[in-house]
């Protein structure tokens, strides 16, 4: 008996080329950590329609809320920070040495373009590298925090001041958002912007699709993630939820130079990535499972040890405990300027978290017993 054809699978897509536009516009506008604000702006913008209200905080993170006058809060969270520099030392003939503004990579530097913030605009420098002829010696030296420096063409201290650069002027990349051979997205700062981006659809969808929830729902963009979940931590506090689901980026394993016995085998274009740790809550972890069995939406498992190293064990561990649950999104290349998520796994993780707010009930009760 000859066998039945696999049907292939069918994906539902997602993302309009309108919500494609913001997000090409929020990939590129800058938001480094501590700097938030324009990226911020852009957000709220784009969220406003699908939302009751929206507040900040002093630190600059930014939420939307539907239903504002719930008793039970729902947070969904992504954060808005991108990694950068920060200028450490300017030298008397003009070169700039830096200091990290969150985990950039020290090696992706050289000869890097960039552009630094000043309160008189923005400043394009190069990161400068000797040429190849100039490296003598038995052992090459490799780029280091102690020699890569920023060259803005200038030729003293003082006309680099002029410019208005400064110790504490913050450095981002200027690459550009794309996409890749209509399958990936490609940029900087997708870490974890595409996570502000699918939150914000999830509102969308809500939205567009005439939804009522029985509870509260905070769409939450917070700042300083980059340099120990500080953003998260704040506005867990002032919104005190009941639940919260955290989406943030994860690891593609499948390029070289990766060990999956320790990192995991993880695959962008095979669908969400749902967590086991302890700041993950079992019960509400099963939710979230179950949801996309029924709905079938595609999804991968990953363990980590002690911490998810996310804004979960931020909320999860705040107030007097908050059950809380993390769906990530695999991604090549994390804290450089080729950032790659697959188009599928957007649509997917918009899903997922959407079908799992329309499962979840009014007072949703996660404990395994109560006495």
């Amino acid at each position: 008996m000859a066998k039945a054809k696999k049907e292939p699978k069918q994906h539902t897509a997602v993302v309009t080329p309108k919500s494609l536009n913001f997000f090409e516009q929020y990939i590129n506008n800058p938001s480094p950590t501590g700097f938030e604000w324009e990226g911020q702006r852009l957000w709220l913008d784009y969220l406003r329609p699908y939302v009751d209200e929206t507040f900040t905080d002093h630190y600059g993170t930014a939420v939307g809320v539907i239903n504002p006058n719930a008793d039970f809060k729902v947070v969904i969270e992504a954060h808005a920070d991108e990694i950068s520099w920060f200028v450490n030392y300017i030298t008397k003939e003009g070169l700039i040495y830096v200091i990290r503004n969150g985990g950039s990579d020290h090696q992706i530097a050289p000869s890097k373009r960039v552009n630094i913030h000043t309160d008189k605009g923005v400043v394009k420098a190069v990161f400068g590298w000797p040429a190849i002829h100039t490296r003598s010696g038995e052992k090459e030296e490799s780029p280091t925090l102690k020699n890569i420096f920023l060259d803005c063409g200038c030729a003293s201290k003082e006309e680099v001041e002029a410019l208005g650069i400064h110790v504490g002027c913050v450095v981002t990349y200027e690459d550009q958002f794309m996409v890749l051979n209509d399958r990936y997205y490609v940029g900087r700062a997708l870490d974890n912007r595409a996570g502000g981006f699918m939150i914000a659809e999830v509102a969308r969808l809500l939205k567009e699709n005439k939804k009522e929830l029985p509870f509260g729902l905070y769409i939450v963009n917070s700042v300083q993630e980059e340099i120990g979940l500080r953003g998260a931590e704040m506005i867990a506090h002032r919104i005190k939820p009941n639940l919260a689901i955290i989406t943030d980026v994860t690891h593609d394993t499948q390029t070289p130079m990766i060990n999956k016995v320790t990192q995991g085998d993880l695959a962008c274009g095979k669908g969400p990535v749902v967590s086991y740790a302890p700041s993950v809550q079992i019960n509400f972890n099963r939710l979230l499972i179950d949801t996309a069995m029924k709905k079938n939406i595609p999804f991968q498992r990953q363990a980590s040890s002690r911490w998810t190293g996310t804004d979960t064990d931020a909320f999860a561990y705040s107030n007097e405990g908050v059950p809380s649950v993390l769906v990530s999104l695999p991604l090549r290349y994390m804290h450089t300027t080729v950032e790659m998520i697959h188009k599928e796994d957007v649509d997917n993780v918009i899903r997922l978290i959407y079908e799992t707010l329309l499962s979840i009930k009014s007072a949703h009760d996660f404990r395994t017993f109560a006495q």
